[in-house]
């Protein structure tokens, strides 16, 4: 499912303090299974050497002098023609305006004029530079032209000031060029509604009733849905992590919250996947005022939440929308028989089902050990794995679905 994993990808890197980063997103590259040739403009190497990208990635690291070698009429056809993606990273304001004209007077330039691939820059400079005009036109001329822009950031710069100018992390243009090359995946054009995280039940302004999710299952599964190419709308409860780029994200609070985000996004929806911790009961009446300590509060009356499996299975036995749904079943004890009673009575098409206090696969942790129960009494123990790879395993079920 890595949409990187066997893709050639030109890295371009120019002349900015921030080509020490390069070499960060040069050996994730590298370790997501892509095939990775480094282009140095002139500048660049008055920054970096060529042999710290060649140590990180495994391969040739080029630059100027290789245009003008042995191969110099083939080299930039080469990599510009094989090339699945060209990423320009840090990308200084020369090399903008370079390619915004078309002059192509080193092998990095030249290179993005042969190439008839995808373009991803994640500009770098200083915040007058990006902010001049001539900068932001030639911007607007590029991306007029399909290129695909991510950051800059703000923060401090190099000259000691503060702006928008900084390049965005390498974890950043990483998730922005698995989203751009999984494009054609196999569940490309298919709408994937996940939802994540714990759900908060006010008490007071101050206090609420919440659960321990982390939403790290959640939004793995969101990862791999768009790692396949599809349209992906993450309603989330309250969390850290940050949003899988290329997914809709749709931030709600309460159970009734994410109740009415689901029945929104559901309509046309091919799969329906409750991840979230949803709150099964509420304060009858929420405080307008913090509760004193010496109120003498003696209880807190609760009521039930809506169940908003039972919610949509009405509206799938009305409409056929979502086509599919996927249960979880965080359970402390008789986890299999709790799992199995829930897909029944909610008539879903798979419930993933984990025991939350093993120390190893409850909340918080990378890791997670699920047992997949099917309608036809097809019980599947799936070995400790990451996260991600159990959503993975998910993923590759519901692909089988969506191609019956």
């Amino acid at each position: 499912m890595n949409p990187i994993s066997g893709k050639n990808i030109v890295l371009g890197v120019t002349g900015s303090i921030a080509a020490y980063k390069a070499a960060d997103l040069a050996s994730k590259l590298h370790q997501a299974g892509g095939m990775i040739n480094v282009v140095l403009t002139p500048s660049a190497c008055q920054f970096i050497t060529p042999i710290t990208f060649q140590s990180v990635t495994g391969r040739k690291a080029y630059v100027d002098a290789d245009l003008w070698g042995g191969e110099a009429h083939v080299v930039h056809i080469d990599l510009g023609h094989n090339a699945d993606l060209v990423v320009i990273a840090p990308g200084s304001a020369n090399t903008i305006a370079k390619l915004a004209h078309g002059i192509a007077d080193n092998l990095l330039t030249v290179t993005v004029l042969a190439a008839n691939c995808p373009v991803l820059i994640a500009p770098a400079m200083d915040g007058d530079m990006y902010a001049h005009p001539a900068t932001q036109a030639n911007l607007e001329i590029l991306k007029d032209r399909g290129v695909e822009f991510i950051g800059p950031g703000e923060g401090h710069l190099a000259s000691g000031l503060m702006g928008k100018g900084r390049m965005v992390e390498p974890s950043e243009i990483m998730d922005h060029i698995r989203w751009m090359m999984a494009g054609n995946g196999e569940l490309q054009g298919r709408k994937v509604v996940v939802t994540a995280g714990g759900t908060q039940e006010p008490i007071d302004p101050v206090r609420m009733i919440a659960n321990r999710s982390s939403g790290k299952q959640g939004y793995a599964i969101a990862r791999a849905a768009l790692d396949l190419g599809a349209n992906v709308v993450l309603i989330s409860a309250p969390t850290s992590l940050p949003a899988p780029y290329g997914c809709r994200r749709v931030d709600v609070s309460t159970a009734y919250e994410m109740l009415a985000a689901v029945q929104q996004e559901i309509g046309n929806a091919d799969i329906l996947l409750m991840a979230a911790a949803v709150a099964d009961f509420h304060p009858r009446q929420a405080s307008e005022q913090k509760i004193k300590k010496n109120s003498r509060l003696q209880e807190i009356p609760l009521e039930p939440t809506r169940d908003i499996l039972e919610c949509i299975g009405e509206i799938r036995q009305k409409t056929g929308f979502p086509r599919r749904v996927v249960g979880f079943a965080a359970e402390t004890e008789s986890v299999l028989e709790n799992a199995r009673q829930k897909l029944t009575a909610k008539k879903l098409d798979l419930i993933v089902a984990n025991d939350v206090s093993a120390p190893d696969s409850g909340f918080s942790v990378d890791t997670n050990r699920v047992t997949f129960l099917f309608p036809d009494g097809q019980v599947k123990p799936q070995a400790l794995a990451t996260k991600y790879e159990v959503a993975e395993a998910i993923m590759k079920i519901v692909v089988e679905w969506l191609q019956d």
